[in-house]
């Protein structure tokens, strides 16, 4: 594993309307692994990822990436740092009143790309990574839920980055599309070199996809490790979260 992390996050803090998501949330990631961060539902996890590519600032701490705190940045010093980074949201936010082929040429128009030629043969390279080849002219609502995923990840690989942020990509499909888009995630770290960080509650796709786990819980890192590290411990917290247990008590 190599000495320094691509990215480290140290003591992040963050509040929403009052509430304290993150106390002092710290992180490393290192270059071509993936990493799943698990935790329970509104439990920060997406707003983690949101600081990562500058959508949130934090109230204080640090996000370091090639030398740069993230969040120190002004919008323009973003820039550069977005354009290595890209992100698969939840729902796929893909817009509506495009087709497949705009959705995805959006990153590279937004930059200024307008030669028509090359914004072609640039999207149908990132389809036919994630398997969607042949439906550049679908509109976004004659797709199922996992083309959907499919188009929102070709947009976010299209000019190819280096870290790939995905929030939930299982969340809504059926378990042989989750299987799918897990394999997918596999496939795309090897091909394109690329650092993934997977934020999920979802423990059958930690088990396929993760190098190593982070568990973010109460606003703070409890876990951090291997699949092995985590299938091993007897703390209660991780047991309870890894084998699926509330605290209610049967009646």
């Amino acid at each position: 594993m190599p000495a320094e992390p691509l990215i480290a996050v140290r003591n992040l803090v963050q509040t929403i309307r009052g509430q304290e998501i993150l106390r002092g949330f710290s992180l490393d990631i290192f270059k071509g692994e993936t990493l799943v961060l698990l935790g329970k539902s509104g439990g920060g996890k997406s707003v983690f990822l949101r600081h990562l590519i500058g959508l949130m600032r934090p109230v204080s701490g640090s996000i370091m990436f090639e030398g740069q705190d993230l969040a120190r940045l002004s919008e323009r010093g973003l820039e550069p740092v977005r354009r290595k980074i890209g992100m698969l949201f939840q729902d796929g936010a893909l817009f509506d009143s495009m087709n497949v082929m705009d959705n995805v040429a959006f990153p590279l128009r937004e930059r200024g790309e307008r030669d028509d030629k090359i914004i072609r043969e640039k999207v149908a390279e990132a389809l036919a990574l994630v398997n969607m080849g042949g439906h550049d002219e679908k509109m976004p609502v004659n797709l199922s839920g996992g083309m959907r995923k499919r188009v929102a990840l070709a947009r976010a690989i299209i000019s190819p980055p280096q870290v790939i942020l995905y929030d939930e990509p299982t969340a809504g499909l059926d378990p042989i599309v989750a299987d799918s888009i897990n394999k997918l995630i596999r496939r795309l770290q090897k091909q394109l070199s690329v650092t993934s960080i997977v934020v999920t509650h979802d423990m059958v796709s930690c088990k396929h996809i993760a190098d190593r786990v982070a568990l973010l819980n109460e606003g703070k890192r409890h876990f951090y490790g291997t699949l092995s590290d985590l299938e091993g411990t007897e703390d209660k917290v991780i047991r309870d979260f890894v084998d699926g247990r509330s605290e209610e008590e049967e009646d």
